[in-house]
């Protein structure tokens, strides 16, 4: 090989080297600012105390409301938008708030802590784990979540009114929770016939307000 040619593929193996360099250096890039994104998320800690959840659940006669208390929970916040999130709920403090009779409540309690409905001694926890968040307008976002109740675990989706300001971040909704879907069958007229008016529906609501403060 001449000098020419020796110098024409040096030349095109360090041009080669080069690009091969370049497209290696923009990678690292993207995956450095990939990960700073992540890494930027802001995490805000729910506060126990003044958050809340109040259900309600209706049967052919009437309906029973109440509350129950998170365990512990956390949101992420990326861009001064919600990209994140998880809660436990300890299904010991499930209550109810509209029976005044004292016997009937401590009955109705009883059921519902029973293996007809949560099995709080098996189950003392229920969870859910945000999977996809999508703004809708303003302060209304779109929410998928991950609901596990009684170790089993389904898809809810809801909307959510949320702000932040500052190290304070509020959130407000309901999510509509089918119960059968988590094995909860006790008086359903999908799976049990005959049952007149001792119905109760299978759809539940859980109103939240949630109150988290930046970690």
């Amino acid at each position: 090989m001449n000098n020419q040619g020796l110098k024409s593929t040096v030349k095109t193996k360090g041009f080669a080297d080069f690009r091969r360099f370049k497209t290696s250096f923009i990678i690292m890039v993207v995956m450095f600012l990939g990960f700073s994104v992540i890494v930027n998320a802001t995490e805000y800690v729910v506060d126990k105390a003044t958050s809340k959840v109040k259900w309600e659940a209706k049967k052919v006669t009437g309906k029973h409301n109440g509350s129950i208390s998170f365990g512990n929970g956390s949101v992420s916040v990326t861009d001064n938008k919600i990209s994140g999130g998880s809660f436990v709920i300890d299904m010991k403090t499930i209550a109810d708030e509209d029976i005044t009779d004292e016997g009937m409540k401590s009955k109705l309690m009883g059921h519902l802590s029973s293996d007809d409905f949560f099995s709080v001694v098996k189950f003392p926890e229920s969870n859910m784990a945000i999977k996809k968040v999508t703004l809708v307008s303003g302060e209304e976002y779109r929410f998928i979540a991950d609901l596990t109740i009684k170790g089993i675990t389904n898809p809810v989706e809801f909307n959510a009114k949320v702000s932040v300001n500052g190290d304070k971040l509020n959130a407000e909704g309901i999510i509509t929770v089918n119960r059968t879907l988590f094995g909860i069958k006790y008086g359903s007229g999908s799976f049990f016939q005959g049952l007149g008016d001792k119905v109760i529906y299978d759809d539940f609501t859980l109103a939240f307000n949630v109150v988290a403060l930046k970690k």
